[in-house]
């Protein structure tokens, strides 16, 4: 019987390593952890004391990895207060951009039209890529948008909405929809279009939307892409057509209020 063939490793196969790669390891492990949207910006880190009993190496190391990450703008180091995760894009839009839109709220159509192609993008990614832990997530968001709809806590409901729509587009695990829907979302917060309390203001809205939500959840949570595709594009569609209301309502206000005092 034929000796088997033994695989020789060559010299120098293996790259050493040296007290460089101890930093250049912890660096890897942040910025892999920013590009997969995990920790995200204004996100306070540990303590560079902390950083280096996690990692289980001396804080000289820690912080020779701090300042590479600071040099690339990733982290900011603030003395006496913390480290936190930098600004990581540039805003969605800029402040002159943003009062030319507060001063035309009907250009909050648009901002609807191309949401809802990210919005039906991002179900179906996630219908086929969730993982348990996501979908974990989503069920989580439901039943507490579920329990915050019943006290009728709506300054829960905006921010538990923001939440359940940014776990769904995580669970895409698309790096770049990650951050670009991520930006689009903190524009929502600052309510510089429209805010959802003003669309809740319509009789049974409320009720309607946090149905829409279960919808796109159960889709995904299926893996049933085409209806996870369907539910949030219904459901942006719905948002439009309530908005379409809210802002006619608002304008017939204004035209009434303006009769009383002519009258």
């Amino acid at each position: 019987m034929p000796k088997a063939r033994v695989l020789k490793i060559p010299p120098q196969f293996f790259e050493p390593i040296d007290n460089e790669s101890v930093a250049g390891s912890v660096i890897y492990q942040i910025e892999t952890l920013i590009l997969n949207g995990i920790l995200r910006e204004g996100a306070r880190l540990p303590s560079e004391r902390d950083l280096s009993e996690q990692f289980s190496i001396s804080r000289p190391k820690v912080r020779e990895a701090l300042q590479i990450l600071e040099e690339r703008q990733l982290v900011r180091v603030i003395h006496g207060d913390g480290i936190y995760i930098g600004k990581l894009g540039a805003e969605a839009m800029s402040p002159a951009l943003i009062e030319l839109y507060k001063r035309h709220p009907s250009a909050i159509f648009d901002h609807l039209e191309y949401r809802r192609e990210q919005e039906c993008f991002a179900a179906r990614l996630a219908a086929a890529r969730s993982t348990k832990t996501d979908r974990a997530l989503i069920n989580n968001l439901l039943d507490a948008m579920k329990n915050a709809h019943n006290k009728g806590n709506h300054k829960l409901g905006d921010e538990l909405d923001t939440k359940f729509h940014n776990a769904v587009v995580s669970a895409s695990h698309n790096r770049i929809l990650i951050h670009m829907m991520s930006s689009l979302y903190e524009l929502n917060r600052s309510a510089v279009f429209f805010s959802r309390r003003e669309i809740l203001n319509i009789a049974e809205v409320s009720e309607f939307l946090l149905d829409q939500h279960h919808a796109i959840g159960e889709a995904i949570c299926s893996s049933q892409t085409n209806k996870a595709v369907e539910a949030a594009g219904d459901h942006i569609d719905y948002v439009i057509l309530s908005t379409q209301e809210a802002l006619s309502e608002r304008e017939r206000e204004t035209i009434a209020a303006k009769r009383v005092v002519v009258v």
